[in-house]
């Protein structure tokens, strides 16, 4: 098998744009991929997972069937373990909103549960360091459970440890918009509190006890700087890249990077196209204005039709602008000579916006080892960038 995997590589490599990448590289690359633990802390399988007829033990075809990541393609890249993202995106501010999120996010919860009891040979849940090696060894993927935005919170303190005990190991403490958390990096409406709400200093304080991860994907400047000062365990940035390249206010600065690096937290660089390249100002009006257009609204599935259809259409339009396999690598690059390689990882927002030429979906992931291995990362450093530098954090996640 090794020789058309490895030309499947190089294939790939070369439609992509990418600088050539010779047999002995690809060689090399695909031993490496075998050996590390892949972890990916960042995928929005749920998304697909609660659409009728979706199977996520079957494979599926990433254009057909508009899906990016399932059990059998896991396998196929190398994959071995994925944060799968327990999604809700920021509706009213109120109890019924709140009600809702919780009743989205239980949901969600129960069916990556009962996918696991159907394919109990394919996938296994995780909640450890120690699980995902134990998963990774007995040849099946190891599936975590991470929640982007605590709007499902509410206002309910007691929901941290219910999360908890369903799985849950990282929080994303907003998301496109304020919740009672904490400001959003991109609401609209601007900043509520100017950082964490008192609530949202209960909710790191919770999460630190229960061991947790504050992830600080999605959140406004000063909530960053907020968490960073209360948190007692070393926090992370699930799917968030390098202001420094890509000037948006989703991505981090130098500073936050140090930051976050400085208290032992790692920045996992996610595959969104205009998070990794600056996009044309039009072409980011019209993505803005599709994100936003969930945001404090009661969704109706006639909505999120209209939405996936206006998201297509703007695709189809700058597809010329889509980034590339080697600006995700240039987003590690950038990280590793600010602050070393024991802050970087992968997070790639696959089923979530996710996706670049050269790395359509989690078959192809052996892709990016290929790019690292071509930028002269060690075998060592890729382990980190896969899955290590991660697994190190989540195991000091827990603090009394």
């Amino acid at each position: 098998m090794l020789p058309l995997l490895v030309s499947a590589l190089l294939a790939i490599h070369s439609w992509a744009g990418q600088p050539p990448i010779d047999d002995k590289l690809a060689k090399k690359a695909h031993k490496i991929h075998q050996r590390v633990l892949t972890l990916d802390t960042h995928a929005d399988a749920p998304i697909m997972m609660k659409k009728e007829g979706f199977d996520v033990g079957v494979a599926h075809d990433t254009k057909r069937d508009q899906s990016q990541i399932d059990f059998p393609r896991m396998k196929q890249g190398g994959m071995d373990a994925m944060f799968f993202a327990v999604y809700t995106s920021q509706g009213p501010r109120t109890p019924e909103g709140h009600a809702d999120a919780k009743r989205d996010a239980l949901n969600q919860f129960d069916l990556i549960h009962q996918a696991l009891k159907k394919y109990p040979n394919l996938a296994e849940l995780a909640t450890s360091p120690a699980d995902a090696y134990r998963i990774q060894k007995a040849g099946k993927r190891a599936v975590f459970v991470g929640m982007e935005n605590g709007y499902p919170v509410g206002d309910d303190l007691s929901m941290l440890q219910k999360y908890y005990d369903l799985g849950a190991r990282y929080i994303t403490l907003t998301h496109f918009a304020n919740n009672l958390i904490g400001d959003s990096s991109t609401d609209p409406d601007g900043p509520m509190y100017g950082g964490l709400s008192d609530f949202g200093k209960k909710v790191v304080a919770e999460m630190n006890r229960l061991g947790i991860l504050i992830d600080v994907s999605h959140v406004a400047d000063s909530t960053f700087y907020d968490a960073l000062a209360l948190s007692k365990a070393p926090m992370i940035a699930s799917h968030s890249n390098c202001r420094a390249i890509c000037d948006f206010p989703r991505n981090m600065t130098d500073d936050m990077i140090k930051a976050l690096a400085a208290k032992g937290g790692v920045v996992q660089v996610n595959f969104v196209s205009d998070y990794l390249k600056k996009p044309s100002d039009e072409h980011r009006a019209a993505k803005t204005k599709i994100r936003m257009a969930r945001v404090g609204k009661v969704m109706t599935p006639e909505m999120e039709a209209r939405i996936q259809a206006q998201s297509d259409s703007v695709e189809k339009v700058y597809a010329s602008e889509r980034a590339s396999l080697s600006d995700i690598a240039d987003h590690i690059d950038h990280i590793v000579k600010l602050v070393g390689i024991d802050h970087v990882g992968i997070g790639s927002d696959f089923d979530g916006g996710g996706g670049v030429n050269g790395l359509e979906d989690v078959s192809q992931i052996e892709n990016l080892t290929a790019e690292l291995v071509r930028r002269n990362y060690s075998e060592a450093d890729i382990a980190k960038i896969w899955g290590g530098n991660l697994l190190r954090v989540l195991g000091q996640a827990k603090v009394e």
